[in-house]
């Protein structure tokens, strides 16, 4: 795997809230190799481990991207959403950022039939012809159309299943997760003090609450995705 340099700051971390984990009545006792102290009540993540694994998935990202591979991003609580969107868009990654519909990946079939009944759908609303429908079967095509748009709309464009899922959240995106081990698809997990670091293949401990810790950890992820994005464009 190609190691690169990452300008990983601690820091930058700091500022950003990275290090702040849960309260330690809280926490997962797996968690205790990367928890470094704690303070009035809460468990501080240690950045030195948080810098190494996070520049280990930069690194892995990289590597898939200059191989043409495809990412899905998954973030779907409030405080993630907004960025993971952004991330996503930026890198030309796949995304869900709302509630994730059981079996997205692992009923791969019934996701890719939704995909199209979308996609149908889009086209429709765009040539005028749902205006021209009765205004109940308009009304309801188009309720299908913003619920599609919704849940699937981060995905309008993927055409099979993932190299890389990439996860803010592990206890939040719990059965994101389980498919992803399912299928055998490489996952990078962002983890709390309250999480199993052993579920993801590469997990990066960090504070998965705060906006700005958040989209520290995506940012890089997502200027190596583009770095080696541009490596497969150059070298393909």
């Amino acid at each position: 795997m190609t190691r690169r340099y990452w300008n990983i700051n601690l820091e930058e971390m700091m500022e950003a809230g990275v290090h702040f984990g849960h309260g330690t009545r809280k926490w997962n006792p797996r968690m205790a190799p990367y928890i470094s102290a704690k303070r009035k009540g809460i468990h501080i993540t240690n950045l030195t481990r948080t810098a190494r694994f996070l520049s280990e998935a930069c690194d892995l990202v990289f590597d898939a991207a200059s191989r043409g591979k495809q990412f899905l991003i998954v973030g779907t609580k409030n405080k993630a959403a907004d960025s993971v969107a952004r991330a996503a868009i930026r890198a030309r990654c796949h995304y869900v950022n709302k509630k994730w519909l059981g079996g997205i990946l692992t009923n791969w079939s019934t996701t890719e039939t939704r995909l199209h009944k979308f996609r149908d759908l889009r086209m429709e609303q765009k040539m005028g012809r749902l205006n021209r429908l009765p205004k109940r079967d308009a009304a309801m095509l188009k309720r299908q159309l913003s619920h599609l748009q919704t849940y699937l709309g981060g995905i309008k464009y993927m055409t099979g299943l993932p190299d890389i899922v990439i996860i803010v959240d592990q206890h939040e995106e719990y059965t994101a997760l389980r498919e992803c081990i399912t299928l055998g698809i490489p996952t990078i997990c962002l983890i709390d003090t309250n999480c199993d670091p052993d579920l993801g293949d590469i997990s990066i401990p960090a504070n998965d609450d705060a906006i700005a810790s958040i989209r520290l950890i995506l940012n890089k992820l997502v200027f190596a995705i583009c770095e080696g994005r541009s490596s497969y464009i150059i070298n393909p």
